[in-house]
């Protein structure tokens, strides 16, 4: 049995969920949210850490800071704690109050940005605050996990191979683009490997990371204003941009199958179930990274008022799909609006942006 003296010391690594009864296409899902800080996120925090008190960059004097938009927060929040450090989280004004509560919770401070940059939107104005900070005094140290390799490392070093001692005949793997880190970390990971692996990015509309129109991106976790300084897109072979109410609806349909995931994870299973469904990928070896669970969502995606308020009415009101088509909306829509050619493998899936095939 484990037995731990830190919260770091403990994750699940070996847990798969198969969609195939859920979405009617088979789909390992590998959960990343069973640790102490309840998302993937701690594998980059912790290797940041480490690697800055190995390199005496943070010292029992200084003042971690860190942007972000939750689940990293979360997971420094506790390292902080455990080792004894002072943190302070720079956040918006979208970060789920479960989140800020959590933080809290755990001995940090959390400083919400409410207003936006016009060009680098919230993301802009928490680093430039987090610069500010540090310019003024020296005993803050920022790991910036939008720039810091160990961020990559994490992933390249533990989660793809773990994937992969798990799924050695693996041909696709799904991953959430955020930072970029867990997708860089994988895809460097199995650019590597003895056989190829398809890797196909999961994106949220409205983000910028690989080239798309700046939008509107109410759910924390995945996308960026900015284009991430650790993204190499030589890597990724496809990238597919998910829109938020198709995001909201994975969600729901997993959790009235008994499975409450976060945000990221609606995004990750909406869009890969979109490439299943018109690659006709039967047969293939499939498998999905879910970031974070649904818990701190309760008050956003899983919370009625809230989604009818920002979304609609109806975002939630569709008929359970037959298998092998799992969403009832539209047909995938260009960003003109107007619906492309059919294409084979397209059963009238969701509302999913693809972006050109990368592979050369």
């Amino acid at each position: 049995m484990p037995v731990i003296s830190a919260p770091y010391d403990f994750n699940e690594d070996e847990l798969y969920v198969d969609l195939q009864s859920i979405f009617g296409q088979s789909l390992f899902l590998k959960c990343e949210g069973f640790n102490f800080a309840g998302s993937i996120k701690l594998k980059a925090a912790t290797e940041m850490v480490e690697t800055a008190e190995r390199e005496g960059i943070l010292t029992p004097e200084s003042i971690l800071v860190e942007s972000s938009s939750g689940n990293l927060g979360v997971a420094l929040s506790m390292i902080a704690a455990s080792k004894g450090y002072q943190f302070l989280c720079v956040t918006d004004s979208r970060c789920n109050l479960s989140t800020r509560l959590m933080m809290e919770a755990l001995g940090s401070q959390v400083h919400i940005i409410a207003g936006q940059e016009a060009n680098g939107g919230f993301l802009g104005a928490r680093i430039d605050y987090v610069r500010a900070l540090c310019a003024s005094d020296d005993r803050y140290v920022w790991l910036s996990q939008y720039t810091n390799p160990n961020n990559w490392r994490a992933h390249y070093r533990s989660t793809a191979p773990e994937i992969a001692r798990d799924f050695p005949g693996l041909d696709v793997l799904f991953v959430g683009a955020g930072t970029t880190g867990t997708l860089m970390g994988c895809a460097r990971y199995f650019r590597e490997w003895h056989r190829p692996v398809r890797i196909v990015a999961l994106d949220s509309v409205g983000s910028v990371i690989f080239g798309g129109a700046a939008g509107r991106r109410m759910i924390p976790g995945l996308g960026m204003s900015m284009r991430p300084p650790l993204l190499d897109e030589a890597y990724v072979d496809e990238v597919i941009l998910v829109e938020e109410s198709d995001t909201i609806r994975a969600c729901h349909r997993l959790a009235r199958h008994g499975f409450l995931f976060g945000g990221s994870t609606g995004t990750v299973v909406s869009g890969a179930m979109d490439w299943l469904d018109r690659n006709q990928a039967r047969g293939l070896t499939a498998v999905a990274i879910a970031p974070d669970l649904g818990e701190r969502y309760l008050d956003t995606v899983y919370h009625t008022n809230w989604l009818q308020a920002l979304y609609g009415e109806d975002v939630l009101e569709y008929d359970e799909p037959a298998a092998g088509s799992w969403a009832a909306s539209p047909a995938p829509a260009t960003r003109s609006g107007q619906r492309p050619d059919h294409q084979p493998g397209d059963r009238g899936g969701n509302r999913c942006h693809q972006l050109q095939d990368r592979r050369t």
